[in-house]
C-alpha cells in the first residue's frame, strides 16, 4: 500500500517520536488533558479538523481505503499529523478526550484478515473513530470487541492511547497479542514505551523524592551538608528525554503543581509545565546531523479543557496559544473542514514602541 510505504520511509528514519501527557484538575471541577507531540526528523504536515455529526468515515487497511465504514454520532475537533484522518489528539462535543502516543517495540495487534476488512480499523484512525462514536469509556470498550484493530504496516510499530471523560476517569489502552487491555490511570500521565504498568512500578524507584528543600545534616564531625538551592528535595529526578524518565518527571511535576481556581488558569499552568518537556531538536541526532530548518523537536502542544469543551494549542513555529471553542460550533450544520495549525510558520512578535 502506497500510504504505508510513505509513512514507513518517513517515520522510521530515526527514533524521533516522544510524546508526554499530563492531567490537571481545577477547583471548579475542570479537567485538563495536556500533551506534547515530538518528531525530530522533519517538520510534519499538521493541522486541525472539525468533523460534524453524520460525517462519513472509512478506515484504511493494509490493502487500501477499504476498511470499517461509519458515520459520526458526535462532532469533534482534532489535531492531525500528515493526513487528515490521522488525528492524534482531540475532544468531542460530549467532552470525551482521546490521544495517541507512539509505543515502539511494544504492543501487538491482530493479524490483518482481508475477509474481515469491513470490521477492520487502522490504529492511526482510532482517535477519529472513538471521538466520533462515543461519549463514555465503557461504550468504547464494548464496541472495541467487535472490530479488528491493525497497523497499516507492521514495520511502523504500534501506538497506545490515553482516553478521558469529563467526570475524571482516565484510562490507557494498549494491545497485547491482538487483545485490547485497558488500565485505569489515576495520574493521567502517559509517555511512550514500555507498558503503562511498568511505568507505574518504576515510579517506586523515586520514593525518596519530595517537594521543597532537603534538610541540612552532619556528614561527620565538622562537616555539614547544606542544600545549594531551592528544590533540593528533587535531587535525583531524571532529566533525560527517554520515555521512562519523562514519565517520572511528568508525574512529580504534575503532582507538585498547585491546584488552580478554574479551567483557564489550569490551561495556562499546563502549558507552563509542558515547557519542561520541549525537546531541543539537536538532542535527538548525532552531533552535526540535526535538521537546521526546525526550531524544536516538540512540534506542537495541545491542551483540552473537557468541562468547557475547548481545545488549545501552540506550535514549534509560533508559541502563541490559540483556542477552538467546541460549544460555539453547530455540529449539526457545520461542514467538515481542515486547517493548518499555522497559517504562517513564523513566531509572532509584538514590537514595543518607546516614546
Amino acid at each position: 500500500m502506497l500510504l504505508a510505504a510513505v509513512l514507513f520511509s518517513g517515520w522510521t528514519a530515526i527514533q524521533t517520536n516522544a510524546c508526554t501527557g499530563i492531567t490537571l484538575e481545577a477547583e471548579d471541577g475542570s479537567r485538563i488533558m495536556a500533551r506534547t507531540v515530538e518528531w525530530a526528523a522533519t517538520p510534519m504536515h499538521t493541522g486541525y479538523v472539525v468533523a460534524p455529526r453524520t460525517h462519513f468515515h472509512q478506515s484504511y487497511t493494509p490493502s487500501g481505503q477499504d476498511g470499517l465504514v461509519y458515520r459520526s454520532r458526535y462532532g469533534y475537533v482534532g489535531v492531525y499529523t500528515e493526513y487528515e484522518p490521522f488525528v492524534v489528539e482531540g475532544i468531542n462535543e460530549t467532552g470525551l478526550s482521546v490521544g495517541l502516543f507512539f509505543f515502539p517495540q511494544y504492543g501487538s495487534y491482530k493479524e490483518y484478515k482481508p475477509s474481515r476488512k469491513s470490521q477492520t480499523l487502522c490504529d492511526m484512525q482510532f482517535v477519529s473513530w472513538a471521538l466520533s462514536q462515543f461519549s463514555t469509556i465503557d461504550q468504547l470498550k464494548q464496541a472495541l470487541s467487535k472490530i479488528d484493530l491493525v497497523s497499516l504496516d507492521h514495520r511502523l510499530g504500534s501506538v497506545h492511547w490515553r482516553i478521558a471523560e469529563p467526570g475524571g476517569r482516565i484510562v490507557v489502552l494498549e494491545y497485547k497479542d491482538g487483545v485490547p487491555v485497558f488500565y485505569e490511570n489515576p495520574l493521567g500521565v502517559l509517555t511512550n514505551a514500555p507498558e503503562f504498568p511498568w511505568h507505574m512500578t518504576h515510579l517506586n524507584q523515586y520514593v525518596n523524592l519530595y517537594t521543597g528543600s532537603a534538610s541540612s545534616h552532619d556528614l561527620t564531625e565538622g562537616v555539614t551538608l547544606n542544600p545549594l538551592g531551592g528544590g533540593s528535595g528533587m535531587i535525583g529526578l531524571p532529566g533525560d528525554f527517554t520515555p521512562p524518565s519523562r514519565f517520572v518527571r511528568a508525574a512529580f511535576v504534575q503532582s507538585s503543581a498547585p491546584v488552580q481556581a478554574n479551567g483557564w488558569q489550569s490551561v495556562k499552568q499546563a502549558f507552563h509545565l509542558l515547557n519542561l518537556f520541549d525537546l531541543p531538536v539537536g538532542m535527538q541526532h548525532k552531533k552535526g546531523h540535526a535538521p537546521k530548518d526546525m526550531p524544536s523537536a516538540t512540534q506542537f502542544t495541545v491542551v483540552s479543557d473537557l468541562k468547557s469543551a475547548k481545545l488549545y494549542y501552540k506550535t514549534m513555529w509560533n508559541s502563541e496559544i490559540r483556542c477552538i471553542e467546541l460549544k460555539s460550533i453547530d455540529f449539526g450544520e457545520v461542514s467538515f473542514q481542515s486547517h493548518p495549525l499555522d497559517d504562517e510558520k513564523e513566531q509572532a512578535v509584538k514590537i514595543i514602541t518607546i516614546r
